[in-house]
């Protein structure tokens, strides 16, 4: 039966339903200091958390909600739970899932097991890897609703924070990491915008703002993603990159890590400076990392 139930669900996904319902200029690095950076109520506090090759952000709203932006790989489950708790949360407002491969999304449904969701974001892509079904199956269980990930949708508004998506804009690409949601968070003056694992073909769609202060590199800093044309449209101040020590991709790629030198010297990379923490409050941006 809960097969059957998964084969539904796939196709509801296809159809393109948009909901399923499923019963700082300022900078400072402190290697010091190893205790996280957490919100005050005014803040918006960005964790790009060490998980190897594979992404994992954590973001503290400064509503006082919270979101979780990919999972890196079933390995890291239980470390992304451990971070989040220790933060003091017990529930995860928005969990966006930017496409279905496994060093995106591995982690998550086990995340999902452990808290309180609200809103779930996907793109309409869809893979039978068992990675994916499990993800599935959870918030099958857990009764939770999907929305469609893509451009134009508004997560949240208001006149000192606003959440949407970017991208994908097409419904339809040959390769997994277009469906990327591309996803940007401008609070006060300053934007964050985190573009997954899309490549060239689906940032090159984008006709919404790019311009962000912080950006998170796409990818893995692979050199089919982060292009001069993008880079220009975003113009970033800091760079991060979510990347393995010692991966067998060879990432980030040289000439990427070039086209960010020509906008920013604030790059940071987590198989280089373990978990980086940005946080803001609308005007400053305050930088911390692990090492």
């Amino acid at each position: 039966m809960k097969k059957i139930l998964l084969s539904l669900l796939i196709v509801i996904l296809l159809s393109g339903c948009a909901q399923l319902n499923l019963d700082v200029p300022s900078s400072s690095n402190n290697n010091e200091d190893s205790t996280p950076f957490t919100s005050n109520g005014d803040m918006i506090v960005a964790h790009f958390i060490d998980v190897g090759q594979g992404d994992a952000n954590f973001i503290e709203l400064p509503t006082g909600e919270v979101m979780l932006i990919d999972a890196g790989t079933s390995g890291y489950g239980d470390d992304i739970i451990d971070y989040i708790q220790n933060l003091g949360y017990t529930d995860i407002d928005y969990v966006v899932a930017t496409h279905p491969h496994a060093d995106h999304i591995g982690g998550m449904a086990e995340v999902i097991e452990s808290f309180d969701v609200g809103s779930i974001y996907m793109p309409k892509a869809v893979t039978t890897s068992k990675t994916y079904e499990n993800l599935l199956e959870t918030i099958q269980d857990k009764n939770l609703s999907i929305h469609t990930g893509k451009e134009g949708v508004e997560v949240y508004s208001s006149d000192d924070l606003t959440i949407e998506m970017l991208a994908p804009v097409s419904s339809s690409y040959s390769n997994l990491n277009n469906y990327s949601i591309v996803l940007k968070i401008t609070y006060g003056d300053v934007s964050f915008l985190y573009t997954g694992d899309a490549e060239e073909e689906n940032l090159s769609e984008i006709t919404m703002d790019l311009s962000s202060d912080v950006l998170k590199v796409g990818h893995h800093g692979s050199d089919t993603s982060t292009t001069k044309e993008f880079l220009e449209g975003v113009s970033p101040s800091y760079a991060v990159i979510s990347v393995g020590e010692g991966n067998s991709y060879g990432h980030p790629a040289e000439s990427t890590i070039k086209l960010l030198e020509g906008y920013t010297n604030n790059i940071y990379r987590t198989d280089l400076n373990g978990t980086v923490v940005i946080s803001s409050d609308g005007v400053n941006i305050d930088v911390k990392s692990e090492r």
